[in-house]
């Protein structure tokens, strides 16, 4: 059973993305790179939500700000997406830690209603600021080319969002092994006992929906330059829902449950893509399912059944000290040596 742990079976996942692009048609390829971007959002909202316990709904809004931010920095001043694509998750960062302030004072369905006026407010401005936001009808953004490289503008922003993912995925795994992420649990738990611990609330909290932000704008940035196209419809409350659906499904608090929740929704709306009505249906289905029958998501599962699967909350020691060489019974102590 060693070879389905976590670790081999994430690997396995990884070369298989890897060797993907060989064999699959241009509409799979696009089906895998929107999975690469729904992992970074599900992840990112996993560690506000999961591991901090921040009911924020302003996710769907960040998403657009990176994708805006991006296509319009291309777009109104020329900048190059290479340029233009960091930009722009700084954007959606530094928004991010200003909704860092309110939840100081808010919590739990008073921080989810103010987060939620927050995203509605930006849906508003992608609609009627029209001089920047080209409203409505949205904009077309500039083709980024990968010359010299020898690759197509597929094949490129495939790898690109391959390896982007995996190294914010690993980057998140080490976050959540760290002091970071122990202190985002406290948080999570009971403010007063982690302010009592003598955790700085203001600091984690405003670090946990800096990072939240951080992997929204850069899946929107991502989502821009896949789709060459930027629109209000895009970043709206459905979004919200189907991100959070992710992460329910997946398995809150855990950061393999991101991945695997990410993955399995995007499947399953693809493959029932024809029958938009079953879409509906389904995709309903399935959240009362894991609502009510399976509350610790797939990983839950996966955890109950397959060892190798835990995700502990620390990081494990490179090696085991050993334990000091025991006294032989014929060795006298060394008091009794000094004394002869």
């Amino acid at each position: 059973m060693d070879i389905l742990r976590r670790r081999n079976v994430m690997a396995a996942l990884v070369c298989v993305a890897a060797v993907l692009p060989f064999v699959a048609n241009p509409y799979q390829l696009f089906v895998a790179n929107l999975i690469f971007i729904y992992v970074l959002l599900s992840v990112g909202l996993n560690l506000l939500l999961g591991y901090a316990g921040q009911l924020a709904f302003a996710n769907a809004a960040m998403f657009g700000i990176g994708a805006y931010g991006t296509g319009l920095l291309q777009v109104h001043f020329g900048w190059p997406f290479l340029v233009a694509f960091p930009a722009g998750a700084l954007i959606a960062t530094a928004v991010g830690l200003t909704l860092a302030l309110p939840a100081l004072r808010l919590t739990g369905l008073y921080l989810a209603l103010s987060t939620l006026a927050f995203a509605q407010f930006t849906q508003w401005v992608f609609l009627h600021w029209e001089g920047v936001t080209f409203g409505a009808g949205g904009f077309k953004t500039p083709q980024i080319s990968f010359a010299p490289l020898p690759v197509d503008h597929r094949h490129g922003l495939y790898y690109l969002s391959l390896v982007i993912m995996v190294a914010l995925v690993w980057f998140a795994g080490n976050i959540v092994t760290s002091r970071i992420g122990r202190a985002f649990i406290t948080v999570r738990d009971s403010e007063v006992a982690a302010e009592s611990l003598g955790v700085d609330l203001l600091r984690y909290k405003a670090l946990a929906f800096g990072l939240s932000a951080f992997y929204a704008g850069i899946a929107g940035g991502l989502y821009s330059q896949m789709l060459n196209f930027v629109s209000p419809e895009g970043y709206d409350l459905f979004q919200m829902v189907l991100q959070k659906a992710m992460v329910v499904v997946g398995g809150l608090g855990s950061i393999a449950g991101s991945v695997l929740g990410a993955g399995t929704i995007v499947l399953v709306l693809e493959l029932l893509r024809e029958f938009k009505g079953a879409q509906e249906v389904v995709f309903g289905a399935l959240l009362l399912v894991f609502i009510i029958f399976m509350r610790g998501g797939i990983i839950s599962v996966i955890k109950r059944h397959i060892p190798g699967w835990e995700e502990p909350l620390h990081r494990a020691p490179t090696r085991p000290e050993a334990d000091p060489p025991a006294a032989s019974p014929l060795t006298p102590p060394a008091q009794e040596r000094g004394a002869s």
